[in-house]
């Protein structure tokens, strides 16, 4: 009860000190910075089936909305490219980016986008895993048993689903262009699980969280779908974890009003507290919160991704096998 009553107060005063932040040198209020900006537009990424997304990118608009007293334009991409891009050329002031996509945006802009919050769990873990995921009626029981096999990567934009378990096979001596028989992309990670359950793949890395490896996982692609009717979560098994990852962030375009950015971030910062019953309905748990971040809390993600970018470029001019 105490963290709770904390949670609120701190989520209180974020958004008061915000509410100041719209403030001019010797105390006078500016609101003309809105006369500018007609709509504040924010790109998020498609559900990938999951119900509880559609809602979660409706709370965030109508509450921003509220909180910023403008209108909140979604644009929603299917695919990872879309809001990195959409980021990366201005064309909207707000999105939502797994740590990877940010890298990308990072390596295309750099301090034009700067990273503001991101998620924290009640016990503190502001991160989730990348997993490989099999049948259960399969042979493999390890890494090193999908040696010549067939592999489903998520997109090359997906940190757990691409970036990440890619540097950590690397780190233990296998090199992912070459161990595997064939790779490709599914497009998602429930693309990726239905993929594997067709038999398309002998094993897909996906995203899990909502636990770790010691206690196991409640969260990810799989445990979405079988909650829904559309598959048996025992008919999976993984057989390799890493992580923890950076959990996905919100970033902002910097050469933007500062009084919106502050706004923005207030209010998303507050909104746990503000509306506790909102964010159960998008799917947080109960004791999360957002949190600040800035660009040093993805730092390991941003290196890894040039890391594995000028690996697949060499191993190009080598005449290496692409993924």
């Amino acid at each position: 009860m105490r963290r709770w009553i904390t949670g609120f107060a701190l989520g209180c005063a974020v958004a008061v000190a915000l509410a100041g932040c719209d403030r001019r040198p010797g105390g006078v209020a500016s609101s003309d910075w809105r006369a500018g900006v007609k709509e504040v537009r924010f790109a998020v990424r498609g559900s990938e089936g999951d119900p509880t997304m559609a809602t979660r990118w409706s709370v965030y608009q109508d509450y921003l909305s509220k909180a910023i007293g403008l209108p909140v334009k979604l644009y929603e991409s299917s695919d990872y490219n879309g809001p990195i891009q959409a980021l990366s050329s201005g064309q909207v002031d707000l999105a939502t980016l797994a740590g990877g996509g940010y890298a990308n945006v990072d390596a295309q802009v750099g301090g034009k986008v700067a990273p503001i919050l991101t998620v924290r769990q009640a016990e503190g873990a502001m991160g989730y895993y990348s997993a490989l995921l099999v049948r259960k009626d399969s042979p493999i029981h390890s890494l090193a048993d999908m040696k010549g096999r067939s592999l489903g990567y998520v997109d090359f934009n997906s940190t757990s689903g691409y970036l990440y378990p890619r540097a950590k096979m690397r780190e233990l001596g296998i090199e992912p262009d070459t161990f595997f028989g064939k790779t490709s992309f599914a497009g998602g990670h429930t693309q990726a699980v239905l993929a594997l359950q067709n038999g398309q793949f002998d094993g897909a890395i996906i995203e899990v969280g909502g636990g770790d490896p010691v206690h196991g996982f409640t969260t990810g692609p799989q445990y979405t779908m079988a909650r829904r009717g559309l598959l048996d979560v025992g008919a999976f098994r993984m057989v390799w974890v890493v992580g923890p990852i950076p959990n996905a962030v919100i970033v902002t375009r910097t050469d933007r009003p500062q009084p919106l950015i502050d706004i923005a971030r207030g209010a998303m910062a507050a909104l746990p507290y503000d509306r506790p019953d909102l964010w159960r309905d998008i799917g947080q748990p109960d004791g999360s919160a957002f949190t600040a971040v800035d660009r040093s809390f993805y730092a390991e993600v941003i290196r890894l991704r040039a890391a594995d970018i000028a690996q697949r470029r060499s191993g190009s001019a080598r005449g290496g096998k692409p993924s």
